[in-house]
């Protein structure tokens, strides 16, 4: 910027700043590197004369420009950090309305409307929303750039603020609720303090879930609408990381949670747009933050087990009933995703994004990383209540008919978690095992059965069954819900638990050989493994009483637990 247009900003000639800032923002919009800027104490002086113009009211119609200015400079880390900026950040809170209040923010939202119709706000004009929402955004770049700036804003109470007016039952543009929910995302990430503060003393969950809901009642939802649902969800996902409040209180907000995220899941779960499923992503993640005693809000009983109800009380209270209350009870049209009497359809919208996900990670070699949020939920989901994992088993682990390929060979989800079973990637490894063994009821059996025992290896090891032993403390239904099909049962006996399949059989090197030819060769095999145990390359172990590998001290002692293996497999057939 020319010195001469530097003057005349700290002049305040209201003639020239719009055709000054005009040039400059437009030059310097996508400015990154301010080094000209630091020669002569220009950023520093630059930013007081911009300052200057803000805090003169009777410039209040060029504060837009002033402000799209300052946004560009806070992009500076450098300078935001070297000069001091205190006075200025009080400025900007104040003209995004966002300073420390005389109101204090209610419990509840229900006394917030109280309060508002004792106490009634005067609605901002355009103007005015378009200087907030400008505001707003430098306050984005100074507090992700400035741990004194976040510091700042906690002291004067801008969480209040920011609560108080998104709960409010004022309309406010959408690019002032997006940098609000933008500005709160950003503080509870980079701020622990403001994540408690949030949460215990403001009851911020209970504010953001209604507001959620109110959204979620409209009947359209823009694009810009469902960019502020976004930021909502990340919100609400960083308060819930860590929850502080007692774990009933925290019990109940999660319950009402669970169920507007239910009817989000509900209303974008098909997935049709980018920005359905970015919300769908969103509200998966705030999922993993939930207990798992809460995720059965995921489904409701459906109408026609209602009705059913409804017709049994009616028998066992009098016969004679009038026409009007016969005609209450007519039957109401079953839901589409009816299982076990329960509403479904939340966790069909899981699997699809699942099924989606696992797809759109195989086109584009994405990270393994991504499907770990969805799965974390499927586990609990299992876990938690019988009906769920009823119906993830008959969509994950369907009864077996076609066993002549091996368990990880395919594209169903079944095939999908069989080879993650043997990845590197120890969180969506230790994800899907975990999924595949609740959905057997952690039936060692079972799992050998869907799954082999080559690729379950590593859950058995980590377990302590790799001797298949029974997983002791298991709190499941009695019901075996196992039926084989036909096919396979006229499949069984020729497959091999080990890879999961029927194995061809094909000719043994052994059937031209001699007895004592076998005998030469199994001790030439016996002397290799030993040579490779000295030399520290592999370590022989035997399963201990434990069900872990115990390393053997010689190759031998395997002989001894011959006769004893044999005994337990006599048992077992």
């Amino acid at each position: 910027m020319e010195a001469e247009h530097l003057k005349r900003l700290e002049a305040k000639e209201a003639d020239h700043i719009p055709a000054i800032l005009g040039e400059f923002n437009t030059k310097n919009a996508d400015l990154l590197v301010f080094d000209s800027f630091r020669t002569d104490n220009l950023w520093h002086e630059l930013w007081l004369a911009i300052f200057g113009i803000l805090d003169d009211q009777r410039l209040s119609h060029l504060h837009t420009q002033c402000l799209n200015t300052v946004r560009i400079l806070t992009r500076d880390e450098f300078s935001l950090q070297t000069n001091y900026i205190e006075q200025e950040v009080n400025t900007l809170l104040k003209l995004a309305r966002i300073e420390a209040g005389s109101l204090k923010l209610p419990a509840t939202p229900d006394e917030l409307k109280q309060q508002e119709r004792e106490e009634p706000q005067q609605e901002p004009s355009q103007a005015q929303s378009e200087v907030i929402a400008e505001a707003l955004k430098c306050l984005c770049n100074l507090v992700y750039q400035s741990s004194d700036c976040r510091r700042q804003c906690l002291r004067q109470h801008c969480l209040d603020a920011i609560l108080k007016r998104v709960a409010s039952s004022m309309r406010h543009p959408c690019a002032l609720e997006y940098y609000d929910m933008k500005l709160l995302f950003l503080l509870t990430a980079l701020e622990p303090a403001a994540r408690s503060r949030l949460q215990i003393d403001l009851n911020g969950l209970t504010y953001m879930t209604k507001w959620l809901d109110d959204k979620l009642g409209e009947e359209s939802v823009g694009e810009e609408q469902l960019n502020i649902i976004c930021e909502l969800l990340k919100v609400m996902f960083n308060v819930t990381s860590a929850p502080d409040k007692s774990p009933n209180e925290y019990e109940i907000q999660s319950l009402h949670l669970t169920g507007v995220l239910r009817e989000l899941l509900l209303r974008f779960g098909d997935l049709a747009t980018d920005k359905d499923r970015a919300v769908v992503t969103h509200a998966i993640n705030l999922l993993t933050n939930i207990s798992g005693s809460c995720l059965t809000e995921l489904t409701l009983r459906c109408s026609n087990a209602e009705l059913e109800s409804h017709k049994e009380k009616e028998q066992d209270n009098e016969k004679e009933k009038d026409t009007e209350a016969g005609a209450s009870a007519k039957p109401r049209e079953c839901c589409s995703q009816c299982f076990e009497k329960r509403n479904v359809r939340s966790l069909d919208v899981l699997l699809g994004y699942l099924r989606q996900s696992l797809a759109q990670q195989e086109a584009e070699a994405s990270s393994h990383e991504l499907l770990s949020p969805v799965l974390t939920v499927l586990v609990k989901c299992a876990r938690s209540d019988r009906v769920m994992r009823h119906y993830l088993r008959q969509e994950i682990l369907p009864p077996l008919r076609d066993v002549s390929q091996r368990p990880e060979v395919g594209l169903e989800l079944r095939n999908h978690l069989c080879r993650f079973l043997t990845l590197p990637a120890m969180i969506l490894r230790d994800l899907s095992a975990e999924l595949l063994f609740v959905l057997c009821k952690e039936n060692v059996g079972r799992m050998i059965k869907y799954t082999g025992y080559g690729n379950a290896a590593g859950l058995f090891a980590k377990r302590g069954i790799l001797d298949c032993r029974r997983v002791e403390g298991t709190d499941y239904s009695s019901d075996s819900e196992d039926s084989d099909t036909e096919e396979y049962k006229q499949q069984q006996q020729g497959i091999n638990p080990v890879l999961g399949c029927v194995e061809p059989r094909s000719k043994s090197h052994l059937d031209n050989i001699s007895e004592e030819q076998k005998e030469y060769e199994a001790m030439q095999l016996v002397n290799l493994i030993e040579q490779l145990r000295q030399g520290g390359i592999v370590k022989p172990a035997m399963i201990d009483k434990d069900g872990r590998p115990q390393p053997l001290e010689h190759i031998l002692q395997l002989q001894e637990e011959l006769p004893q293996q044999q005994l337990d497999q006599k048992r077992k057939t």
